[in-house]
């Protein structure tokens, strides 16, 4: 199964536009959105055409199609108006011969991982940077932000398919990083 992972749309039509897009293109059969869809949470400016209306209306009819996870600043309420569920703190997937741990990143993470379970790659957003860390116990990756990045990084998502990451800029659907 091939996975467009992405996450931190905080709101912006215009770079969920550009990942949506780059769904349509891709051909994956999954979207998993790592958390923080509509809103930009106080430490963040606002970010390019921001618009969670617009996110909705884009994001629900591709319900069938979508994983989330609970990001710091989704609430229930977003959950009100979103057809897909988005209130997990986690979302286990086993893929091949692998592990997925996906989640946010303000819960688990790699100062905090999954108490008790050894050997998995740890997937997260968060902190806007893409991340390929290994561990002693797990593989931390990070896909970046679609909206807001942070330290120089592009506007970024990344594809997994047939047990390889492979980060891409969302503007020019580049690759720059394999895993």
């Amino acid at each position: 199964m091939k996975y467009l992972i992405a996450s931190d749309i905080h709101g912006s039509a215009k770079y969920c536009r550009m990942l949506l897009k780059k769904f349509e293109e891709e051909q994956a059969e999954k979207l998993l959105l790592l958390g923080d869809i509509l809103y930009h949470g106080p430490r963040n400016d606002l970010p390019e055409e921001y618009a969670p209306k617009k996110v909705i209306e884009m994001l629900n009819p591709l319900k069938e199609k979508i994983l989330c996870v609970r990001g710091n600043c989704d609430a229930e309420v977003d959950q009100m108006v979103l057809d897909f569920p988005i209130m997990a703190d986690y979302i286990v997937l086993p893929v091949g011969n692998q592990t997925i741990y996906a989640t946010h990143g303000h819960h688990f993470n790699p100062q905090n991982p999954f108490p008790g379970v050894k050997n998995y790659i740890l997937l997260n957003g968060h902190t806007h940077v893409p991340v390929n860390k290994i561990y002693d116990d797990f593989t931390y990756i990070n896909p970046g932000s679609v909206s807001i990045p942070k330290e120089n990084s592009p506007h970024s998502y990344m594809i997994y398919e047939d047990g390889k990451f492979v980060w891409k800029n969302l503007e020019s659907g580049e690759e720059y990083k394999p895993y």
